[in-house]
C-alpha cells in the first residue's frame, strides 16, 4: 500500500463515516457494506490487512483511547462479569466453536479448529457501546460491555498462540499452555504497573500542554512494545497504563486535558473508520484464497460457524449471569437482573478487526510445517465477522427498544450533579474568603463580588476581564483576578474528584463537570497565554 493508497483510504473511510451520522446505521456497519461493494470496483487497488500494522500499530491506540475514556471504579466494581466474559468467555469460546468447526468441516484437524475459535472468540465492542451509549442503555450494562472488549483481545491472543503451537506441531501441553497464559497476563498487568506512575509523572513534569500530547500519543505504543519484549501481553498493558492515566486525568493541566481529549477523539475516529473500511475490502484476497474448497460448499461452512458463535455466547452468558446469584454475597453487593440484560449482552457480539488481524497472523508455513486449512480459516473469520456486524448490529437497536430496558435516570443524575456543583460552589467560596483574607489578594469590590457569583454564572457565561494594579504583588487586577479565579476552580476540581471517589457521582459526570471547570480556566486564561 502506497502513500496515496493511504491517504484515499482515511479520506474515503472518514467520509463515510461523517456521512454515517446522517443516517440511522451504524458507522462501523456502513463503512463494512462500502468496503464490500467498493473491493469489486475497477481500478480500486487491494488493501490487505496487515497484522504487523494492525496489531502493533493499531490496536494499542484504540485500546488506550477506551481504557482512558473508561471508569476504573466502575470497572472495579464490575470485575466479576467484566472477567467472566473477558476471560472466560474467550476460552469457553476458543474450545466450544473450535470443536464445532472440527465436527461441521470435514478433515478439518482439531488444532486448526481450535485455532479459528481463537480467532473469532473476543467480541469487538466498539460498535455495541456506541449503541448502548446513544440508546441510553443503563450504565451497567456498558461499563460491562465496554469492560470485555479491554481485555478479551489480550485472552484471545494469547489462546491463538497456543492453539497455533499445537496445530504446527510444536507440542506444547496443557501444562505449557496454562504457563504461557499465566505469563502473558501477568506480566502484561505487571509492565502496565510498573510504567504507569513514571509516565505519569513525566507527564506532570513536562509542564508543557504540547509535549504532554506529544508524550500521550507515544505512550500506547511504549507499554505495548515494552510488555510484548519479554513476551507478555501488549494489550494488558496498554489497558492498564490507559485505566491508571484516565482515572489521575484531573492531575494534568487544563490546557494539555483539554487538547488530549481533541486528538485522541480525532485518532480514534481516524483508525476506527479505516479499519471498519479495511474489513470489507478484504473480500476478494479472502474469496481468491480458499483454493481447494468451493465457494458454495465454504458458504455453508460459514453459516455454520456464524450459528455455532452466537449461540455459545448465549450458553456463557446467561449461566455466568443467573449461577453466581446463588451466593448470597453475589446478591448483595450486585444489583438484580432480569432475563432481558443477558439478551443485550448475549447479542452485542460483535466480531471486529482484530479476529481479522489475529487471522492473517497465521503463518502458512512454520518451521517446514505447513498450517493446515490456513485459507478455509481466513474465510471462516471474515464471514463471521461480517455477518456479526450485519446481523447483529442492524437488530441490536430494535431489540433494545423492543425490550424496553430500564434507561439511566436522568432526574437521579441531574439532582445529583446539582448536589455536586453545590457542594464544590461551597468549597470554592470559603477557598475565595480565605484568600481574600490576605491583603496580597486584595481586589477591587466588584471584582471580588464578580468572584462569588461566577459560581452561579458558570454555565452561562464567559468573565471579562478588568485591569487594576496590586501595589503589594505588582500584580494587575486581571492577572489577580485570573489566579484567584484558578484557586477556586481547583477547589471545584477536588470536590468533583471526591465526590467520584466515593461513587456519589460516576466518572462521566465528573467528566462533564472538570470539561466546564477546564473550558472556564482555559477561557480565563486565553488572553494571558497569548501574551
Amino acid at each position: 500500500m502506497d502513500a496515496l493508497q493511504l491517504v484515499a483510504l482515511v479520506a474515503a473511510s472518514a467520509a463515510i463515516a461523517g456521512l454515517a451520522r446522517r443516517t440511522p446505521v451504524p458507522a462501523p456497519l456502513l463503512l463494512v457494506a462500502v468496503g464490500l461493494a467498493a473491493s469489486y470496483l475497477p481500478g480500486v487497488p487491494d488493501y490487505t490487512l496487515d497484522p504487523h500494522i494492525v496489531l502493533p500499530l493499531i490496536l494499542p491506540p484504540l485500546l488506550y483511547t477506551a481504557a482512558v475514556d473508561s471508569s476504573y471504579l466502575d470497572l472495579r466494581a464490575n470485575i466479576r462479569p467484566v472477567a467472566l466474559l473477558s476471560v472466560g468467555y474467550v476460552l469457553f469460546a476458543t474450545v466450544a466453536v473450535g470443536w464445532l468447526a472440527y465436527v461441521l468441516v470435514p478433515d478439518l484437524p482439531l488444532t486448526a479448529a481450535l485455532v479459528l475459535g481463537a480467532v473469532v472468540a473476543p467480541p469487538d465492542a466498539v460498535a455495541a457501546t456506541a449503541i448502548a451509549r446513544k440508546l441510553g442503555l443503563p450504565n451497567r450494562i456498558t461499563t460491562i460491555l465496554q469492560g470485555e472488549s479491554l481485555v478479551n483481545d489480550a485472552t484471545a491472543i494469547t489462546a491463538y498462540k497456543v492453539a497455533l503451537a499445537a496445530a504446527v506441531g510444536e507440542g506444547i501441553s496443557w501444562a505449557g499452555g496454562l504457563g504461557e497464559f499465566a505469563l502473558a497476563a501477568l506480566g502484561g498487568i505487571g509492565v502496565g504497573l510498573v510504567l504507569m506512575v513514571p509516565i505519569h509523572w513525566l507527564r506532570r513534569g513536562l509542564g508543557d500542554s504540547l509535549l504532554q500530547n506529544t508524550l500521550s500519543l507515544l505512550i500506547p505504543f511504549v507499554a505495548y512494545a515494552a510488555a510484548e519484549e519479554v513476551g507478555a501481553s501488549g494489550v494488558l498493558a496498554v489497558v492498564v497504563v490507559g485505566l491508571f492515566l484516565g482515572h489521575r486525568a484531573w492531575q494534568v493541566d487544563f490546557a494539555t486535558r483539554l487538547q488530549e481529549e481533541a486528538v485522541w477523539k480525532m485518532v480514534a475516529f481516524v483508525l476506527e473508520s479505516a479499519v471498519f473500511a479495511l474489513i470489507g475490502l478484504q473480500l476478494p484476497y479472502v474469496v481468491q484464497g480458499l483454493g481447494q474448497y468451493g465457494i458454495g460448499e465454504a458458504i455453508w461452512y460459514a453459516v455454520g460457524v456464524f450459528i455455532a458463535v452466537v449461540v455459545v455466547r448465549f450458553v456463557w452468558v446467561y449461566p455466568a449471569t443467573f449461577l453466581p446469584r446463588f451466593s448470597a454475597r453475589v446478591r448483595e453487593r450486585e444489583p438484580g437482573v432480569d432475563w432481558k440484560a443477558p439478551l443485550v449482552v448475549g447479542w452485542a457480539g460483535m466480531r471486529g478487526v482484530v479476529s481479522l488481524a489475529i487471522a492473517f497472523s497465521i503463518p502458512v508455513v512454520t518451521d517446514g510445517v505447513e498450517f493446515p486449512a490456513r485459507n478455509l480459516v481466513l474465510f471462516l473469520t471474515f464471514t463471521t465477522v461480517i455477518g456479526t456486524l450485519v446481523v447483529q448490529g442492524l437488530t441490536l437497536p430494535p431489540l433494545i427498544r423492543l425490550l424496553k430496558l430500564p434507561g439511566r435516570d436522568r432526574y437521579a443524575e441531574t439532582l445529583a450533579e446539582a448536589q455536586a456543583q453545590s457542594e464544590a460552589s461551597r468549597a470554592a467560596e470559603e477557598r475565595l474568603d480565605e484568600l481574600l483574607a490576605d491583603e496580597r489578594n486584595a481586589l477591587p469590590k466588584p471584582l471580588a463580588d464578580r468572584l462569588r457569583t461566577v459560581l452561579e454564572r458558570r454555565r452561562n457565561a464567559v468573565w471579562e476581564r478588568l485591569g487594576a494594579v496590586n501595589e503589594i504583588t505588582g500584580e494587575t487586577a486581571d492577572d489577580t483576578y485570573r489566579r484567584l479565579s484558578r484557586e477556586m476552580i481547583d477547589a471545584e476540581r477536588e470536590v468533583f474528584v471526591q465526590l467520584r471517589d466515593a461513587r456519589r457521582i460516576d466518572d462521566e459526570m465528573m467528566r462533564t463537570l472538570l470539561r466546564r471547570l477546564d473550558l472556564e480556566e482555559a477561557a480565563a486564561y486565553r488572553e494571558e497565554a497569548a501574551d
